[in-house]
């Protein structure tokens, strides 16, 4: 799906600082909590909580959040629309990436299950996974 320069350069420039409260209040609001959220982060992102912590002092932008970021392989399984735009079909990297994080969280604040959210596959390889089902990167094995 086609988004706009401006949309697209809009979400690039947005802080994860000013984006995170509202992540956090409606994954709250819903009974999820503050370590599903991060454990959800991690899993998109490979930040850890003192990663994150840093991201959010820093004031990154999702250009800059991202770019540190180690997407996790398994982030193409996320589907379905979110703000209006079909995230498997989202042509900007950027913006995708980014509407993929908007769709976990809103999977998180739905009360769907965290192995659902984490697409973890039945038959995951051994050691490729933390004890939390995090994604350790090859450069970490």
């Amino acid at each position: 799906m086609k988004t706009t320069t401006e949309h697209d350069e809009r979400i690039a420039n947005m802080t994860f600082a000013s984006v995170y409260p509202h992540y956090l209040t409606k994954v709250e609001k819903k009974g999820r909590t503050k370590e599903e959220l991060h454990q959800v982060i991690k899993w998109l992102t490979g930040f850890n909580e003192k990663q994150l912590q840093e991201v959010i002092d820093e004031k990154l932008t999702f250009a800059e959040f991202f770019s540190r970021a180690r997407l996790n392989p398994n982030a193409s399984l996320i589907t379905g629309v979110i703000c209006g735009y079909r995230v498997e079909e989202i042509e900007n990297p950027l913006t995708q990436q980014t509407r993929y994080l908007d769709k976990l969280v809103d999977e998180l604040a739905k009360g769907r299950k965290m192995e659902k959210i984490l697409r973890i596959a039945k038959n995951k390889q051994p050691g490729k996974y933390e004890k939390n089902n995090s994604f350790i990167g090859p450069s970490l094995l």
